[in-house]
């Protein structure tokens, strides 16, 4: 894995607005905030994408998420909030490093803007595919 900007965060070389630090995770301010509150969380384990971390650094993730989505509701006053999370170019990832947005949204202006090209769910299709999922999930 390429060095990141945020591997530089996580190193000391780069200062942040640190919200949150313990030995597997580390949460600061996006410094290109869409809202007031825009809170970055990462793992200090380099992984480019999600489906490449360890349990344990997805745990750790996990375990603290819930109390920084608080947290930013609570400093922010505000109760609407998307939790963003992208996986590869093509997914809009633009840190190759595993990285959460917590993002608030205090109004229609404000915040994370998210199209739904909500399609219909072809069953057969979907039964089939869920089968190979479940199959190689439990691998």
């Amino acid at each position: 894995m390429a060095e990141t900007i945020f591997k530089r965060i996580i190193n000391g070389e780069i200062p942040c607005h640190k919200v949150y630090e313990d030995e597997h995770v580390l949460a600061f301010l996006d410094i290109n905030p869409i809202s007031r509150g825009h809170t970055l969380v990462i793992p200090k384990e380099p992984a480019e994408t999600l489906d490449q971390l360890s349990d344990d650094a997805s745990a750790a993730i996990g375990r603290v998420l819930p109390r920084l989505c608080r947290a930013v509701q609570r400093a922010t006053g505000v109760q609407a909030y998307n939790v963003l999370q992208n996986n590869g170019a093509g997914a809009h990832q633009a840190v190759f490093h595993v990285h959460f947005h917590i993002i608030p949204k205090p109004n229609t202006r404000e915040g994370l803007g998210v199209g739904w090209p909500a399609r219909k769910l072809d069953h057969a299709a979907a039964a089939a595919l869920a089968d190979e999922m479940a199959a190689l999930a439990s691998e």
